[in-house]
């Protein structure tokens, strides 16, 4: 086949020949009774199939039946029924149009408790795990059954302490995408989201893409923001793009901070941006301090490329300071308010109070301008 997506995954699982139990899902999907649980990623459809699905998997998994359905391009569904028999199906959908190599990889089959299994692509060659909460460990390498489907991984905690945020590394077979490692992480969906980095810009070097966030600069920058992925559960998010678009030298000390925009697309189109701000820090899991939030944006895409964001911050002597930063095209910031200060370039730092209410407004080399995101 040409094409890189579920297309292109075989039937698996052991019960792919049990008429009867495809039949109850097929029946379920169709027109699913009160005893049927049904759940469905947002902006995800639950009508039945146009037209006949392909089936992907039918298999017993972690004491229940499943399968797993294709809906041409539009929709993965899974059915699931306890193994023992008696009441408890369950049917959820989830979009995945146009899917590929990345986001058509894996689909969730199977949570139960703290983890889950995958059913991962036929072209899929290494799988190991790691965790983004510490970026220096190697991988641990994955089982995986001869029918694709994983042993259990952990899921990242929906809620209390964040102090691990478990991913899968997949490696894509040479006969698809030579030397191609790239991460995956469950967001409460049936389809993991897959993470991406764009690393800083280049003095006078074209503006950089995302690409697969398994390097060591990456995995430095997911380690601070792995925790904000929990603002992302279960909103049918397809892809996170960490893009750290700017460097800042801090007053008093000169130590360097990044900022970044934490991107995520949503399999429904829109998206949602996380500003955030990487001060110097003794642990390299600190967190990140979330500097701005904005919903239904084109913020920090290709339809969106230039950003301007700002923040207060404590100096190590007590003192208050505004900064600001925007992206490669910003080449003058200017902030008013109850502080009034201009710098040329692409960062800003001025003393101001602690609660200063202060706009600001940045130039772009081409004479537009922008306000800073909030």
């Amino acid at each position: 086949t040409s094409r890189i997506d579920f297309t292109a995954w075989p039937v698996r699982g052991d019960r792919r020949g049990d008429d009867a139990l495809l039949g109850r899902a097929l029946r379920a999907w169709a027109e699913p009774t009160e005893a049927v649980r049904v759940s469905a990623t947002p902006g995800t459809v639950d009508v039945p199939p146009a037209q006949p699905p392909q089936l992907l998997f039918a298999g017993e998994v972690d004491g229940a039946a499943v399968v797993l359905f294709h809906d041409r391009g539009v929709r993965v569904v899974r059915y699931a029924e306890p193994s023992a028999g008696g009441d408890g199906a369950a049917l959820d959908f989830a979009r995945t149009d146009d899917a590929d190599v990345t986001t058509s990889a894996a689909v969730v089959v199977s949570r139960t408790g703290g983890t889950a299994r995958f059913l991962l692509a036929p072209w899929i060659s290494t799988t190991t795990t790691r965790d983004l909460l510490a970026p220096g460990t190697p991988d641990r390498p994955l089982e995986v059954a001869p029918d694709g489907v994983t042993a259990p991984v952990e899921r990242p905690a929906a809620g209390g302490a964040c102090d691990s945020w478990p991913v899968l590394r997949l490696r894509s077979s040479a006969r698809i995408v030579e030397n191609h490692a790239f991460l995956l992480t469950d967001l409460g969906d049936l389809a993991p989201a897959h993470l991406t980095y764009t690393p800083k810009p280049g003095g006078g070097a074209p503006a950089r893409q995302p690409r697969e966030a398994t390097g060591q600069e990456a995995l430095g920058a997911w380690a601070r923001t792995a925790c904000s992925l929990r603002a992302l559960s279960g909103s049918g998010v397809r892809a996170v793009n960490n893009w750290a678009f700017a460097e800042q030298r801090l007053p008093e000390g000169g130590e360097r901070a990044e900022w970044l925009c934490t991107r995520a697309d949503t399999w429904r189109g829109p998206g949602r941006v996380l500003v955030q701000f990487l001060q110097p820090a003794g642990s390299p899991t600190t967190p990140a301090a979330v500097v701005a939030d904005r919903n239904d944006t084109a913020l920090c895409s290709r339809f969106g490329q230039h950003i301007l964001a700002g923040t207060h911050w404590k100096a190590a002597s007590g003192r208050w300071y505004v900064l600001a930063a925007g992206s490669r095209a910003v080449d003058r910031i200017e902030a008013t308010g109850q502080v009034r200060s201009t710098a040329e370039g692409p960062t800003l730092a001025v003393r101001a109070p602690r609660d200063a209410a202060v706009r600001l407004t940045a130039g772009l080399h081409d004479g537009g301008t922008l306000v800073a995101v909030r």
